[in-house]
C-alpha cells in the first residue's frame, strides 16, 4: 500500500498566518508514525513568488518524508527553481518548472501549469513534450499520478472555472493511451473535490492558507468569490493499493496538539 499525502496552496509570505497554518500541517504530518511515501504539493507555495517567501518556505516544508513541490499562478519560476529547490538557474529564464519522483511502486510527474504573468493555466508543449518522456521510461505496471496547479476541467465554481487549466485537450489527447496513469492531482481551487478527466480520477487538495466558498453556501451572491479564513487548514491522502486509488481528507486544528488515542 502506498501512502502520498497532498498539500496545495500555502500562500506563504512574510505573516504569521500562512506560516502557522502551513507549519501546523507539516507538524502533523510528522507526527504521523509512518513513514509516508510521498508528499505532494500542488502549487502556489509564496504569495508573491519573492525569493524572501521561497527562503521561508524551505523551513516550513522541511521534512522527513520525499518531498515534491510545483509551481502555481502566484509563483515565480525562477526564484522557486533557484531559491526554493537550491538548482542552478535555467539555461532559458522563465522554463517551466517540471519534476519528477520514482519509488518503489509508483512515480509521481508534476508538470508546472504556470502561465508567467497570468493566472490562468496552460501546459507548454515542452511540459507536455518532458511528460512523454517519463511516462515512456516508466514501466509497465507501474502506477504514475501526474499532477500540476490548475484543474483542466470545469469544477462548478464560476470564478475558479474562468482561470482553470485550459487547453486541456491536448492533455487528454496524449494521455489517452496510457493505462499507467492512475489520477491526476491539482490544487488551485482551496477546495476539496473529486471529479474525472480525461477517463481517470481528478482529485483536487484543499487549500491550507484558505477556503473557498461554494456558490450554493450563503456568502453572498453566488458568483462572488469568497475566501473562508475561519475554516482549518486540510489535506488529502491518496492511497495506491492493488491498482485502485483511495483519497481520505483531512482538517488539522490550529494551536492544539496532536494526540493519538483509541476509541473505546
Amino acid at each position: 500500500m502506498i501512502v502520498i499525502a497532498h498539500l496545495s496552496d500555502i500562500h506563504i509570505d512574510s505573516s504569521p498566518r500562512s506560516a502557522e497554518r502551513t507549519g501546523a500541517v507539516m507538524a502533523y504530518l510528522e507526527s504521523l508514525h509512518v513513514d509516508l511515501d510521498a508528499v505532494v504539493v500542488t502549487g502556489d507555495i509564496a504569495d508573491h513568488g519573492l525569493e524572501s517567501e521561497y527562503a521561508r518556505v524551505r523551513e516550513l516544508l522541511r521534512t522527513r518524508h520525499p518531498l515534491l513541490v510545483c509551481p502555481g499562478n502566484h509563483d515565480r519560476r525562477d526564484a522557486f527553481r533557484e531559491v526554493l529547490l537550491g538548482a542552478p538557474p535555467a539555461a532559458r529564464p522563465g522554463t517551466p518548472v517540471n519534476q519528477v519522483l520514482r519509488r518503489d511502486g509508483f512515480v509521481l510527474a508534476l508538470c508546472d501549469s504556470s502561465v508567467p504573468g497570468e493566472d490562468e493555466g496552460f501546459l507548454a508543449d515542452e511540459t507536455l513534450d518532458w511528460l512523454d518522456g517519463v511516462l515512456d521510461e516508466t514501466p509497465d505496471g507501474v502506477p504514475v499520478l501526474v499532477g500540476f496547479h490548475h484543474p483542466p476541467t470545469a469544477l462548478g465554481m464560476p470564478f475558479v472555472d474562468g482561470i482553470r487549466q485550459f487547453g486541456e485537450d491536448r492533455l487528454a489527447e496524449r494521455t489517452a493511451s496510457r493505462p499507467g496513469i492512475a489520477a491526476f492531482l491539482c490544487g488551485h481551487a482551496h477546495t476539496a473535490a473529486a471529479t474525472t478527466f480525461a477517463g481517470r480520477p481528478l482529485l483536487v487538495a484543499p487549500g491550507v492558507i484558505s477556503s473557498s466558498k461554494l456558490p450554493w453556501e450563503p456568502y453572498g451572491h453566488p458568483n462572488d468569490h469568497v475566501y473562508r479564513d475561519e475554516m482549518a487548514p486540510s489535506l488529502a491522502f491518496h492511497v495506491l493499493d492493488d491498482g485502485r486509488i483511495t483519497t481520505h481528507f483531512r482538517s488539522v486544528p490550529l494551536r492544539e496538539p496532536v494526540v493519538f488515542g483509541r476509541a473505546v
